[in-house]
């Protein structure tokens, strides 16, 4: 962590720190604290007025999530409750979750499954900021995340020891799949999320969670004939 932050303060151009961050947008990195000294304690304070935001080499990130973005997110962990009522597996939380995967590196899926293995005092007994990864982290994508912040993200998830990794993506319906850093699978509307390994027998098609944050079809006209 320490070399890292030397880089980051040591950084000339605003260009190169925001490519070690991903390629962000510059209106998403904060600077106060200065770059290269923000710590978990800038995260907790109660008078930061900030926005969800993540922790990466001593700089404070704002989170690119907006609202449709937080609906989606919020049905999700509607579906994954429902399914832990009946398999009492681990618990679900969401995108204001912050987790450390490593010494100076905070971040905030926007949906988590945790199983019992990994956190056997329950919720309760889990600091403001735990350290563990995620059985599934999930990332739903906004418009200022970029392919390098995913990438870098999807690392980052399994570096940790998370298992399984969604990037969904509204526009095109669609949900990259990762089970290890290098290798995804891309699935349409139509395909179905499963994962027999963390939850089984759980199933969700693309389609369903996204039209779940839609308003419904009216229904077709039940009037016949031609009006006079």
């Amino acid at each position: 962590m320490a070399v890292q932050i030397r880089e980051i303060t040591r950084t000339a151009r605003l260009s190169e720190l925001l490519e070690r961050l991903g390629s962000i947008p510059a209106e998403r990195v904060l600077l106060d604290p200065p770059l290269g000294t923000a710590t978990e304690a800038d995260l907790l304070r109660p008078d930061s007025g900030r926005k969800q935001c993540e922790l990466v080499d001593g700089v404070i990130v704002e989170k690119a999530m907006g609202w449709y973005q937080s609906v989606l997110a919020a049905l999700l962990i509607q579906l994954l409750g429902d399914y832990l009522q009946e398999h009492n597996l681990g618990v679900v939380a969401g995108p204001d979750g912050a987790i450390r995967l490593s010494p100076g590196l905070v971040r905030e899926p926007d949906v988590a499954f945790v199983s019992w293995e990994r956190l056997p005092g329950g919720p309760q007994a889990a600091d403001p900021i735990p350290t563990l990864a995620p059985d599934l982290a999930v990332e739903i994508l906004s418009k200022s995340n970029t392919t390098a912040e995913m990438r870098r993200k999807v690392t980052e998830y399994f570096a940790a020891g998370t298992r399984l990794v969604w990037i969904l993506d509204p526009a095109p319906r669609t949900v990259q799949v990762y089970r290890n850093p290098i290798e995804s699978t891309l699935l349409s509307e139509g395909d179905f999320l499963t994962a027999e390994d963390i939850l089984p027998g759980f199933r969700l098609q693309v389609r369903e969670w996204i039209e779940r944050a839609e308003p419904p079809t009216p229904p077709p006209s039940q009037a016949s004939g031609t009006l006079q």
